[in-house]
């Protein structure tokens, strides 16, 4: 949406006509894009089964102590979601997905939120431990649009993720929101459609879960005063060891020559 040519305001994304927030930011990464985002790529994200030669950027490197946020919307139905309007991914491959997940260690607990029509049904057939789901719409009822953005003529947000976001933006790393309160966001009389949840597979109750644990980035530090003795096989290395071995080590770096331009510069 950001790059699309149809978009008045280049590398931004709105989140209502005001232009209230640019939720596309200055931080923002975008490690796939485009034709790139397929529910081949999406399964291989997840699972971690990639060829060796794909960059470190475009790999979830997580570990049985990571927290993960998956958050989907676009299009969908009965138990499956849309990708690229050419091919859809279905509850039953979203939770064999996790369940390879779990088996491999990538995760220690899922937030799983889905905005389409329909949308519990894609967390229906979840089986494995330790993941929340919430999703915008039960089985049988549509999810609406928010608002309509006159100057692109287009829906540009959906009502559960607007009050969604509109929760968020209260969030900051000190206060103490939690999950539960995440998931009482957008009653019926706000989305029209009733907001679904799944908590018997997770393992904690989700009113005493700080909502950073999944949203901002916050990692505890844990601080020690105590000394830390490297060794090298088996042997203590003392401070002025490492910087005398470190500097004795590092090679001289050099610029490159320069390619020479000049003699294609004026090449047809």
């Amino acid at each position: 949406m950001a790059c699309n040519r149809r978009n008045p305001r280049p590398a931004t994304v709105f989140n209502n006509a005001y232009q209230h927030i640019n939720v596309y930011g200055d931080d923002v990464e975008v490690d796939y894009r485009g034709y790139e985002v397929t529910v081949e790529n999406f399964i291989r994200l997840l699972t971690g089964r990639h060829p060796k030669s794909l960059p470190r950027s475009k790999r979830l490197l997580t570990d049985d102590g990571s927290n993960i946020l998956v958050y989907m919307t676009g299009h969908g139905g009965n138990g499956f979601l849309k990708f690229q309007d050419s091919e859809e991914i279905s509850n039953v491959e979203l939770a064999d997905a996790f369940e390879q997940m779990f088996q491999k260690r990538r995760y220690h607990e899922i937030l799983f939120v889905v905005d389409t029509c329909q949308a519990a049904s894609l967390y229906e057939k979840f089986y494995s431990p330790n993941i929340l789901a919430v999703a915008s719409s039960l089985v049988g009822e549509d999810s609406l649009s928010h608002h309509v953005d006159p100057s692109i003529g287009v829906y540009i947000i959906d009502r559960y993720t607007y009050y969604a976001l509109e929760f968020l933006e209260k969030v900051t790393p000190t206060n103490r929101r939690t999950v539960g309160e995440f998931l009482r966001v957008c009653p019926k009389y706000q989305c029209i459609s009733s907001v679904g949840k799944r908590l018997d597979l997770f393992g904690r109750v989700p009113d005493i879960v700080p909502i950073t644990d999944f949203f901002g980035s916050v990692r505890n530090v844990e601080i020690s005063t105590d000394f830390i003795n490297l060794t090298v096989k088996g042997k203590p290395l003392r401070h002025a060891e490492m910087v005398t071995k470190a500097s004795s080590s590092s090679e001289p770096f050099k610029y490159a020559d320069l390619f020479p331009v000049h003699l294609y510069v004026d090449q047809k």
